[in-house]
């Protein structure tokens, strides 16, 4: 039997090496300007406004991977929180009113994924109108008015730590280090990867593309509604109009790393180092100029430069990569 190959290796990580040396040139010309920017005592406090972002971002990979996109993760989000909201409200316990959110993300992300796998309906499409639908529900069943007055016990669960670590980003290490090594060293990645390149040789070769497809969209509504929770207790609010705008930073995040939007390349170490960048970028912004809405331009460009670097960067290997997978599942 032919021994798998280890599929990041072929892309060399070009791109992330590129990617790493910006978002180093964009830390030191941020230190030159305002140097209280890189203290780590401001990263630190920065830093609980990447979790969300970053969580996203890992089952996002999956999906563009295959060739597939998810523009409803921000809707998913809101309805997610309002649901959770409205639980508290109605007397539940915090806690489960947090497992109903989760679970209310895992049934919106199942219903995407009803569409795209079974019902052979494009992702753009399916989740373009999910987009629309799921935050009209939370805008409807709240009557757009922010719920608050949560516990004091649960609005600290954000910010807590673990020897002045977060704890949020230790399970966002942790979600990170099993995504890089399904994505690179399992049959399921390699199946992710044969999917984007050919979903149709996919099928013919044995690979279950339309369950992956279902389990993948459903993974990333279980993240939204799990990153729901996470912002209510950050935020100690929760209302129809949060994370607007969170898919087009997700997706800017993923093909800033390098995933092409076509399918069949990507990796979660340039996701990443995209979302860390984009991280960055927006807080400067925002620290240096005190005005947020420069992040729109700021994050819309960023988006065309990870198309020209994908663009620019060759991938020499790419059709070499895509026989090795396929012949990979035949053997």
């Amino acid at each position: 039997m032919k021994k798998p190959s280890r599929i990041p290796s072929g892309f060399a990580y070009q791109h992330e090496c590129i990617l790493l040396l910006v978002l180093v040139a964009l830390l030191l010309c941020a230190g030159l300007v305002a140097p209280a920017f890189i203290d780590l005592k401001t990263q630190a406090q920065l830093s609980s406004h990447i979790w969300e972002l970053a969580m996203c971002a890992l089952p996002m990979t999956f999906i563009i991977i295959t060739g597939g996109i998810d523009l409803s993760i921000g809707s998913i989000m809101a309805l997610s929180a309002v649901i959770m909201g409205l639980s508290y409200l109605a007397g539940i316990p915090v806690c489960g009113a947090a497992a109903l959110a989760v679970i209310a993300g895992l049934a919106a992300g199942s219903l995407n994924g009803l569409f795209v796998a079974f019902l052979r309906v494009h992702p753009l499409l399916v989740t373009l109108a999910t987009l629309a639908a799921f935050r009209g529900i939370a805008e409807g069943v709240s009557l757009c008015r922010p719920i608050s007055g949560f516990p004091e016990a649960f609005t600290r669960l954000a910010t807590a730590t673990i020897v002045r670590v977060p704890c949020a980003g230790i399970l966002f290490a942790f979600c990170a280090a099993v995504a890089a090594i399904v994505v690179s060293r399992s049959p399921l990645g390699r199946s992710l990867y044969a999917i984007g390149h050919n979903e149709t040789g996919s099928i013919f070769s044995g690979i279950r593309v339309r369950p992956i497809k279902f389990w993948l969209y459903s993974f990333s509504g279980l993240i939204a509604g799990l990153m729901a929770v996470f912002h209510v207790s950050l935020r100690n609010t929760a209302k129809a109009d949060m994370a607007a705008g969170m898919e087009l930073d997700v997706i800017t995040a993923v093909v800033l790393g390098g995933t092409s939007i076509f399918g069949g390349k990507g990796s979660v170490v340039g996701t990443i180092l995209g979302v860390l960048l984009i991280h960055e970028t927006r807080e400067f912004v925002s620290w240096q100029w005190n005005r947020n809405e420069l992040n729109l331009v700021v994050i819309g460009a960023m988006l065309v430069v990870s198309v020209l670097l994908n663009r620019i960067v060759p991938d020499k290997k790419k059709r070499s990569h895509a026989r090795t997978v396929f012949s990979n599942i035949h053997h």
